[in-house]
């Protein structure tokens, strides 16, 4: 099966009440471990690269690897670019075999972003590529991405439908309380969702995709792990699981997970070189780490996006 567009996938999801996991990519283990579960559940899947992810494993190899993925796992894969940050990058993606980018002009003025964002889809939809643009910022950190809290805002309801007219967007990241990498909330904050504001978008703009970002749940199993084989994760808090399937119910039909990735990864191995310090070989370690992997994409397809037979 070759790389499809997000524009049927989400069009089921949105008829079917569910979302579609945009799981993050970094590495042969994680492309591995992540298409092994959705291939095993049946689940339309989207594999997202960040800027960091290029710098880190190659575009070339990124690409390579799914396709290998293709090959082993007969289900709907799109290749995504997260977070694009200029025309050039998404450009590249385009022309190197992406089938979805994300332009994120979201730190611009609303002009700007519109002009930005508009430029992306006109090159992205002559090459037959899609776009998802966004409105609103999250907090936090997580490889190129860096907000303050300060400088995080709620999409206004009230912006989104001349912003879907004027650039032709294929969906829309918003901001309604999610937040970028493990330590999305203060000790003692309650973690909150504005599904007011995700109502309201909803009215304005009917049948249309919705994408949240920062959306890992941080689980504490993982951290627990990694506490205890010497690992500095305190006060790592996620997004908790009934809000997201919530949000999956509704018109959120992508949902992006990237640390509770990196947090299963690491887990496996810290707890291998902690209790083997005779261990170099990275298999050994690497395939605890997959193995993680997998069950957490398993476990949100199942219990959280509601993916799963889907594909």
């Amino acid at each position: 099966m070759a790389l499809v567009t997000t524009t049927e996938m989400f069009k089921k999801a949105y008829d079917g009440g569910y979302a579609i996991g945009a799981f993050n990519v970094n590495n042969m283990e994680i492309v591995q471990g992540i298409t092994e579960a959705a291939g095993e559940l049946n689940s339309p899947l989207i594999l997202q690269v960040s800027a960091g992810a290029r710098k880190y494993a190659n575009h070339t190899y990124l690409v390579k690897l799914v396709e290998a993925a293709l090959i082993e796992n007969d289900i709907p894969i799109a290749l995504h670019l997260d977070h694009g940050a200029d025309f050039d990058i998404c450009k590249s993606c385009i022309d190197g075999g992406f089938t979805s980018v994300m332009i994120d002009g979201s730190h611009h003025p609303f002009d700007e972003n519109i002009e930005l964002t508009r430029r992306v889809v006109e090159y992205a939809h002559s090459k037959g590529v899609v776009v998802e643009g966004e409105l609103g910022q999250l907090a936090g950190v997580e490889d190129d991405v860096n907000v303050s809290a300060e400088d995080a805002k709620y999409t206004h309801p009230d912006e989104v439908e001349e912003f879907v007219d004027r650039t032709g967007v294929d969906s829309l990241a918003i901001a309604i309380g999610t937040s970028h990498g493990a330590f999305k909330f203060k000790p003692g904050q309650k973690p909150m969702l504005r599904f007011d504001i995700l109502e309201e978008i909803t009215k304005r703009l009917p049948n249309f995709p919705i994408v949240l970002h920062g959306a890992s749940s941080v689980s504490q199993e993982y951290v627990k792990i990694i506490q205890e084989n010497g690992g500095n994760l305190a006060d790592a808090i996620g997004i908790p699981e009934d809000m997201l399937r919530q949000a999956a119910r509704s018109a959120v039909c992508k949902i992006n997970i990237d640390s509770d990735l990196r947090l299963a990864m690491t887990a496996g191995v810290r707890q291998v070189l902690w209790n083997n310090p005779a261990v170099f070989d990275p298999r050994e370690y690497l395939k605890v780490g997959r193995a993680n992997v997998k069950a957490v994409v398993a476990h949100k397809i199942k219990e959280v996006l509601g993916s799963d037979g889907k594909a």
